[in-house]
C-alpha cells in the first residue's frame, strides 16, 4: 500500500519537448479527421455524460442512469426539479465537461502526476459504470477502462507519460469540436432539443448564449492546457 502511495505521490519528469508537441499535433490530427474522430468522438461523449451526472449528485438531483449510444450520442437522466438552478448547472455541465477534465488533466501531467490522473480518470470510469443503463454503454466503459489499465500496467512510466499527454490534448482539442458542430448544426435548425435550447427554455438567456459561454469555456481551457503542457522555452517570448 505504502508502494502504492509513493508510486502516486512522486512526480516523474515530462517527456522531451518535440514530444510534447508530437502528441499535441497527433491529437488535432485525430479530432480533425472526419473518420478518426468519428471513431473517438464516444471517448468526448463518456466525458460529456460524465459531467452532466457528477453535476446532478453535486445539486442532488437524483441520477436515473446514463446511456451512451453506437452513433456517440449519449443521455443523462435525471429527476427532480424541471426548473432552477439544479436543472440550470446539470444541463450546463455537459459541454464543458471535456474542456476542463482536460485542463485538470493538464495541471497534474504538467506536475509530472501521471499516475494520480490515471488513477482518477479510471475510478470516474468505475463510478460511472455503476450508472450505466445499456449494454453499448457497459461494452464501451469497459473497453475504455481496460485499455487504459492495459497500457499503464504493461507500459514504462516514459511511455505513460506520453499517453497522458495524448489523452490531456484530445480533451482540450476534443472538447472544442462538439460545440462548433452544435453551433452549425443549431443554424440548420437540427437540434432543437440540445443542450443549449434546454437552457434557454430554462433561463432567460438565449440557446446562442449558452453555445458561446461552452465555447469560451473550451478555448480559455484549450489556452490554459496548452500553457501548462507546452515547455516554457517553447513559448514566444
Amino acid at each position: 500500500m505504502s508502494e502504492v502511495w509513493v508510486t502516486l505521490t512522486t512526480a516523474q519528469p515530462g517527456p522531451p519537448a518535440w514530444v510534447v508537441l508530437l502528441s499535441a499535433l497527433s491529437a488535432l490530427a485525430v479530432v480533425a479527421w472526419s473518420t478518426s474522430w468519428q471513431l473517438s468522438r464516444g471517448l468526448i461523449t463518456i466525458a460529456h455524460e460524465g459531467g452532466h451526472a457528477l453535476m446532478a449528485l453535486l445539486t442532488r438531483r437524483k441520477l436515473q442512469g446514463i446511456r451512451l449510444h453506437s452513433d456517440t450520442s449519449g443521455v443523462t437522466l435525471t429527476r427532480g426539479r424541471p426548473t432552477g438552478p439544479g436543472m440550470v448547472l446539470t444541463a450546463a455541465a455537459g459541454y464543458v465537461a471535456p474542456s476542463l477534465l482536460g485542463l485538470g488533466g493538464a495541471w497534474l501531467t504538467a506536475s509530472g502526476y501521471v499516475a494520480v490522473l490515471i488513477a482518477v480518470i479510471i475510478a470516474l470510469l468505475v463510478c460511472m459504470l455503476l450508472l450505466i443503463r445499456n449494454l453499448f454503454g457497459v461494452v464501451s466503459l469497459l473497453a475504455t477502462g481496460g485499455a487504459i489499465a492495459a497500457l499503464t500496467w504493461y507500459a514504462p512510466p516514459d511511455v505513460d507519460a506520453v499517453i497522458a499527454y495524448l489523452a490531456v490534448w484530445f480533451l482540450l482539442f476534443g472538447g472544442v469540436r462538439p460545440i462548433l458542430e452544435l453551433r452549425r448544426k443549431r443554424s440548420h435548425g437540427h437540434v432543437p432539443d440540445s443542450d443549449a435550447d434546454q437552457l434557454g427554455r430554462l433561463t432567460f438567456l438565449p440557446a446562442g448564449f449558452w453555445v458561446l459561454l461552452f465555447l469560451l469555456v473550451a478555448a480559455a481551457s484549450l489556452a490554459g492546457g496548452a500553457y501548462l503542457l507546452v515547455p516554457l522555452s517553447l513559448l514566444p517570448l
